[in-house]
């Protein structure tokens, strides 16, 4: 990394193991791409949830040379997400996996489908049966559970790539069409 580490935590006390484990994991993201311009991590809770306990956001922003790679954890129902190590792993997870991507991409490894662009799934509401896709670019779209083709919105998880239409909604820009892609998107 060109420029040191940036964490932060915001509404909440700073703890030396959880900015141990912090930099321990962004040092390993050189490993996905060595071009790493700055990295800054922000870690805060998401609200109280007096019948499950705090929740965590954990957010990643990676600079990159023509590029820029935001990784977030947000809130989930799943019990495992009420510990903030478990928030933090994730987010890194997710952060890796995209700067394979963003590498890929640069290299002209990944071919993409004419006509259709590319995003990944940022954020998941299934009790509300909507979401937010991240294109590449950083642009965040609304998508509906109906958007989904083949009825496979249930398969959707923090991550998964998916190729969408996008249209202008009631309050702006949204997916109308959402198909997951790779391996397991034609089912």
């Amino acid at each position: 990394m060109q420029l040191p580490l940036q964490v932060s935590f915001r509404h909440m006390e700073r703890t030396p193991s959880l900015e141990t484990t912090i930099r321990e994991k962004a040092a390993t993201l050189d490993q996905f791409a060595g071009h790493i311009m700055s990295c800054r991590v922000v870690v805060e809770p998401a609200g109280k949830h007096h019948l499950h306990g705090n929740q965590y956001e954990v957010r990643i922003d990676i600079k990159l040379p023509g590029g820029e790679v935001v990784a977030t954890h947000e809130p989930s129902e799943h019990k495992e997400y009420k510990e903030i190590a478990v928030a933090i792993r994730d987010a890194f997870d997710t952060a890796a996996r995209q700067l394979e991507e963003y590498v890929r991409i640069q290299r002209g490894d990944v071919k993409f489908h004419a006509g259709l662009p590319h995003a990944r799934v940022s954020k998941l509401v299934p009790a509300e049966d909507y979401g937010f896709l991240v294109t590449p670019e950083g642009r965040e779209l609304f998508f509906h559970r109906n958007s989904v083709l083949n009825e496979s919105y249930d398969r959707l998880q923090i991550g998964t790539e998916v190729a969408f239409e996008e249209e202008e909604g009631e309050r702006g820009p949204q997916a109308s069409t959402v198909k997951i892609v790779g391996r397991h998107g034609g089912r």
